[in-house]
């Protein structure tokens, strides 16, 4: 197998647990969306005690969110620091791989989205674009992004015998029925 080609399982695996389990990560990761869009939109409006309380919330949600999604993902497997260590010794460059997309990924929806465009915004239009922006990131490209981390972890630290399943052998013994 091509080491892309088993990069390319983990972005898979990702959209597949993203759109399999919908309602559970865009229900989560709206408590992220909502405040984001709440004390950015409107930070002077909001007490400083108000705003720490509602990172905490947020915080909650997005642990929340990552324990479901790690019980989803490694429901049957067996993970060992053996098999992590097997696998990074003979999949770098697919870890390599993964490291340019993720790269891509921050370049474009950080680096691009949240500073380069809102600096070309005037002054009055860069708050209310800020938040915007992170209501729909949270859903979308944080989540996804748990996810990936999730999938990562799942591909590298299974044990040999169950690395070997194919994406699709995975999704059916954990109900998941199309890739």
């Amino acid at each position: 197998m091509s080491e892309l080609k088993l990069a390319l399982e983990v972005p898979r695996w990702t959209w597949w647990c993203y759109t399999r389990h919908l309602g559970l990560v865009v229900g989560l990761s709206s408590v992220a969306s909502v405040q984001r869009l709440v004390t950015v939109n409107w930070t002077d409006e909001i007490s400083p005690g108000l705003a720490t309380a509602s990172e905490f919330v947020v915080l909650a949600a997005r642990i929340a969110l990552v324990v479901l999604v790690w019980r989803i993902a490694m429901s049957g497997r067996t993970l060992r620091w053996s098999a992590g260590r097997e696998f990074a010794g003979r999949h770098w460059r697919s870890l390599l791989w993964q490291v340019l997309f993720l790269g891509v990924a921050f370049a474009v929806f950080e680096v691009l989205a949240e500073h380069v465009v809102s600096a070309l915004l005037p002054a009055s239009a860069r708050q209310t674009y800020l938040a915007v922006l992170l209501f729909l990131k949270n859903p979308t490209v944080v989540a996804l992004t748990f996810l990936w981390w999730i999938g990562l972890v799942r591909q590298a630290f299974t044990v040999r015998a169950e690395a070997g399943r194919t994406c699709s052998e995975s999704r059916r013994t954990s109900g998941g029925t199309r890739g």
